[in-house]
C-alpha cells in the first residue's frame, strides 16, 4: 500500500541482513530500481490524477522488486461521479506507461484501465465478485503504491478495511479463540487459490507460452504476496512488525484506531513484511537467512536479461530438464522449507495459529 515512507538505514530487511552478516545486493537494487521509476512515473503523470482519481502501480514495482524487463501493471482508481474524462485520463496514462514500460500488462485485462471503487468495496464475494475484481481488491492492499495524488487510493484503501473488519462480528467483538481477522484473512487465502488454479488457465489458453517463468513467479513473489496477508493478520494476536505492546491489540476491535493500525501494517512491501516478523523471532535468524538468500538469488536471475529471457521464452514441460529452470526451482524449494520453518514453528506462536486459520 502507498509509497513506503522508510529510508534504506529504516528498513527492516537492511536491519536483518546486518544482523545476519548477510549480503543481499539484488533486493537492494531491485528497490533503487522500483524507487527511480515511481519517482519516474509521478514526474511524467503529474496532473494526470486529481481527488477523486488516484494512479496506482501493482506488481514488482509496487513491491520494491523491480528489475529492468519488468513490466509496469497500473490502474487508474475513480473514487467519485463518473465522468467522461476519466477514459481520456485512462488512455493518456496507458501512452505514458507504455513509452516507461519495458513490456505491457498482461492481455486478461486486470491493469492497464480504470478501476472503480464501487465495485473493490462492495463487491466482496459473491457472484459479482469475478477474478478481475477480487485481483484488483487483494493487490490493492497487499502490492500496491500510488504514484501521486492519494487522495482516492486512501479513502478506498480505508473503506475496504473497513468492511473487512467491521463485519468480522468473531473479531469485532473479541469472541474467537485468537484475535485474527478472519474475513479479511480468507479472502488472501482465496486470493491464493485462485491464481494457483488460474496458472493452469493461462498455461491453456496461452498455449504453455510463458508457462516456465510463471511457474517460478508463482513458487516465489506469488507466494510471497499471500505470505504477507498472513502475517499481516497474523500480527494481530502476535503483536509483531509496528512496535505494539501484543496486549494492546487483544480487545474488540474494529475501530479507526484497529482500521488505522491494519492499513499502516499494510503500507510495507511484501518483503518488509516477512522481515519485521522474522526480526522479532532471533532464533528463526538462520531460517531467516535461507529464506532471504533464496529470495535474494530469485532476483537476481531475473534481473540478468538472458536469464529471465531464457525462462520467458521456456515452456513448462521440456522446461523441467532445463538447467535454469532447474536452479530457479531449487530456489523456491528452499523458499518454500524455510516458509514451512517459521509458520511452524512453536516458540513464536506461530503454530497454532497456522494450524487454525492455514489449514481450517
Amino acid at each position: 500500500m502507498n509509497e513506503p515512507v522508510m529510508e534504506e538505514s529504516e528498513s527492516k530487511i537492511a536491519q536483518l541482513e546486518r544482523r545476519l552478516s548477510a549480503d543481499w545486493p539484488h533486493i537492494r537494487e531491485a528497490r533503487r530500481l522500483a524507487r527511480e521509476k515511481r519517482d519516474e512515473l509521478k514526474s511524467a503523470l503529474a496532473g494526470f490524477d486529481s481527488e477523486d482519481t488516484s494512479i496506482v502501480v501493482f506488481g514488482s514495482l509496487a513491491r520494491d522488486e523491480f528489475t529492468l524487463g519488468s513490466d509496469i501493471d497500473w490502474t487508474l482508481l475513480v473514487d467519485g461521479s463518473a465522468d467522461p474524462g476519466h477514459l481520456e485520463v485512462a488512455h493518456r496514462t496507458e501512452q505514458v506507461v507504455g513509452r516507461l514500460a519495458a513490456k505491457t500488462p498482461g492481455p486478461e485485462g486486470t491493469f492497464g484501465s480504470m478501476a472503480f471503487s464501487h465495485d473493490l468495496i462492495h463487491q466482496i464475494g459473491g457472484e459479482d465478485d469475478t477474478n478481475r475484481n477480487t485481483t484488483r481488491r487483494i493487490l490493492l492492499l497487499l502490492e500496491s503504491a500510488v504514484v501521486g495524488r492519494p487522495d482516492a487510493y486512501d479513502r478506498v484503501l480505508r473503506n475496504v478495511l473497513q468492511r473487512y473488519l467491521m463485519e468480522d462480528y468473531s473479531f469485532l467483538r473479541g469472541t474467537g479463540p485468537y484475535h485474527v481477522p478472519r474475513f479479511l484473512l480468507n479472502d488472501f487465502a482465496r486470493y491464493w487459490r485462485t491464481i494457483t488454479v488460474d496458472f493452469a488457465y493461462k498455461q491453456r489458453t496461452r498455449f504453455g507460452k510463458g508457462a516456465a517463468i510463471r511457474n517460478i513467479k508463482l513458487r516465489m513473489s506469488r507466494k510471497l504476496i499471500f505470505v504477507s496477508g498472513l502475517l499481516t493478520c497474523f500480527s494481530c494476536q502476535l503483536g509483531v512488525g509496528r512496535g505494539l505492546n501484543p496486549e494492546s491489540c487483544l480487545r474488540p476491535s474494529g475501530s479507526p484506531q484497529c482500521i488505522g493500525c491494519l492499513g499502516e501494517s499494510l503500507r510495507r512491501t511484501p518483503l518488509e513484511v516477512l522481515a519485521n516478523t522474522l526480526f522479532e523471532f532471533s532464533h528463526l535468524d538462520a531460517t531467516a537467512g535461507r529464506i532471504f538468500g533464496a529470495y535474494n538469488e530469485y532476483l537476481g536471475m531475473l534481473s540478468d536479461s538472458e536469464t529471465r529471457g531464457h525462462l520467458e521464452d521456456l515452456p513448462l514441460e521440456p522446461g523441467m530438464s532445463d538447467e535454469t529452470f532447474q536452479r530457479a526451482r531449487g530456489l523456491s524449494h528452499v523458499f518454500r522449507d524455510g516458509l514451512l520453518e517459521m509458520f511452524f514453528d512453536t516458540k513464536s506462536g506461530m503454530l497454532p495459529l497456522t494450524k487454525m486459520y492455514g489449514v481450517f
